[in-house]
């Protein structure tokens, strides 16, 4: 170990009692430590929101949708067009559906929802739904009208679990649905009903889905929204996720180039874009944080130099070089860096893992919810911590805390020793 070790060392030591110095390197410490620290948190919350936001939006919803140009419930060659779809290279699945909306009532509650209708026999390919149910099957949505009709039972409903408690309705409950579109009668124009049964409740953890969502089966839409044999579309998933617009290409050419395409990123560009935009915003911000903590060290380095002039001269009298003396003071302050980054990195990845237990633990501590699922879109915290955003993250203290150290290290390197020396 060179002497320029030696002597950053021991200047870094604190003597019998603490000093002023001492104090400083200390805080200078502790803010890059939480600085590094919030920003793996922040990073890895952003992170994991963004993957589970990811991941309920494409559960319950297709990467592509095929549907007629401008025109709504008018797909009247789904069945034929689903098989040819279902060929392409890329697509893992796809399904026919229906798109409405209508009004779900139960005694004195009534809801406006979003209803899908689902081929049962192949909506599985392309969402989750099976592994979202806390309630009844799917099963309940194959009884039909007119097998309803014969035999006194109900079709059957699928809702959320939200929506279930604002309706007031459980499994096996009778709900009414509604539909906009007015039908004619001979005492004129009257809003089309029909009753249900709750075969099913399912929950996403997406107040958005579990509130104002509810699934019947295909034929069942077909028949309460009078859409003869015609759907809404059809939903497709594929392999990559990313590759969707590129095989929505290679379906229009191949196929049919007068239909409609939309991506699952066409459908959710401006919440992704914000998610993007608030992640770069909040790594700006926090690395604020950071480089406060490396004025510290600047200011420490400043007044290490200045309370250290009579021995600076005095190596520079016994042979010690500019570089030297400017390598003493780059290394306390590099040390510094190192420490803080070290520790900042270690407890952030602790936490960040340990989020959820964190926040559970305080809920019940403080006795109150950190997340409103009516207010968020989730109803935990996620957390993911990508190993390329840690070593960013470490790379940017570390440059930080070394270019910090540069002009007090060139100040020290440039005292005279003479002037050092002279009221000795």
């Amino acid at each position: 170990m060179g002497y320029e070790w030696f002597i950053a060392l021991r200047y870094l030591r604190a003597k019998k009692k603490p000093t002023f110095l001492s104090v400083i390197s200390a805080i200078s410490i502790l803010g890059i430590t939480v600085g590094v620290m919030a920003l793996i948190i922040v990073l890895s919350v952003m992170t994991g929101f963004e993957e589970d936001l990811k991941k309920k939006i494409l559960g319950m919803n297709s990467h592509l949708i095929l549907s007629e140009f401008g025109l709504k419930n008018s797909m009247t060659n789904y069945r034929e067009l689903n098989d040819k779809v279902a060929k392409v290279e890329g697509v893992t699945g796809s399904s026919p559906f229906i798109y409405s909306q209508g009004l779900l009532s139960s005694g004195d509650s009534v809801t406006g929802v979003v209803i899908r209708g689902l081929d049962l026999s192949t909506y599985s390919k392309v969402i989750v739904l099976d592994e979202k149910i806390k309630a009844g099957s799917i099963e309940g949505l194959k009884v039909g009208f007119k097998e309803a009709a014969g035999s006194g039972k109900l079709p059957g409903i699928m809702i959320g679990n939200e929506l279930a408690r604002s309706l007031g309705v459980r499994l096996g409950d009778e709900v009414n649905m509604i539909s906009p579109t007015a039908s004619r009668a001979l005492a004129g124009a009257a809003p089309r009903m029909a009753s249900f049964k709750v075969a099913g409740i399912f929950s996403v953890g997406m107040y958005e889905y579990d509130s104002s969502l509810a699934f019947v089966s295909l034929e069942n839409a077909q028949t309460f929204f009078r859409l003869g044999n015609t759907v809404s579309g059809i939903e497709v998933t594929v392999k990559d996720i990313y590759a969707a617009p590129d095989i929505g290409k290679r379906i229009r050419e191949s196929i049919d180039p007068t239909l409609s395409i939309k991506t699952w990123m066409d459908m959710n560009k401006n919440l992704m874009a914000a998610l993007k935009l608030e992640k770069v915003a909040m790594f700006i911000i926090l690395s604020l944080i950071i480089i406060v903590a490396a004025l510290n060290i600047i200011s420490t380095l400043i007044m290490t130099v200045m309370q250290k002039g009579k021995e600076i001269a005095i190596l520079k009298s016994i042979g010690a070089t500019s570089g030297g003396i400017m390598k003493i003071f780059m290394i306390e302050g590099a040390i510094v860096g190192v420490i803080g980054t070290t520790l900042g990195t270690v407890l952030g990845i602790l936490c960040a893992t340990n989020l959820e237990a964190i926040l559970l633990f305080l809920e019940n501590t403080f006795g109150f919810r950190i997340l409103q699922p009516s207010v968020y879109y989730i109803d935990r915290l996620p957390s993911k911590t990508e190993p390329e955003f840690v070593i960013a993250i470490i790379a940017i203290s570390l440059a930080i805390s070394f270019l910090a150290t540069i002009y007090p290290s060139w100040k020290a390197s440039r005292l005279d020793p003479v002037e050092g020396l002279r009221y000795e």
